[in-house]
């Protein structure tokens, strides 16, 4: 069976960046390095970077979705992925320091945006469309209509 593993293109910060998602995520590890390429593991997902020089930078129609239970979680996976120089967005999205797009929802989110009842569904989604980093207390309440 074939093995499918980002392989992500840096200008010169492969080692840099590897140090700091594997820094933000549990269960990340290093699995190797040398002044051309880094190799690491995210949650189990392996990962490849390049040191490639200028030539192509990180677009939005790539990125890398967290999703998680709490909102604690979200405001830490937040929080850390924005260290440094990283620039919000709406709806849960942002972009790190090194310019690749990430988004950290809720669990819950889906959920909320998918009820089979519509007007709940709508409240949810007119809230998420309004907020930069999710809110679940926020969506719930509007869900509810409260």
């Amino acid at each position: 069976m074939p093995t499918i593993t980002p392989f992500l293109w840096f200008d010169t910060q492969a080692q840099e960046a590897m140090a700091f998602y594997t820094s933000i995520f549990k269960d990340s590890k290093v699995i190797s390095s040398n002044p051309m390429t880094v190799q690491f593991e995210l949650q189990g997902q392996r990962f490849i970077g390049l040191n490639a020089g200028p030539h192509h930078k990180f677009t939005e129609a790539v990125s890398f979705f967290v999703e998680v239970d709490t909102q604690q979680e979200v405001d830490h996976y937040w929080d850390a992925l924005l260290a440094g120089g990283g620039r919000p967005d709406q709806c849960g999205w942002l972009k790190d320091k090194f310019g690749l797009s990430w988004q950290v929802i809720p669990k819950a989110l889906p959920r909320l945006l998918t009820d089979p009842d519509p007007a709940k569904a709508q409240r949810a989604m007119q809230a998420m469309m309004k907020m930069i980093k999710i809110d679940l207390a926020d969506l719930q309440r509007a869900y509810a209509g409260t």
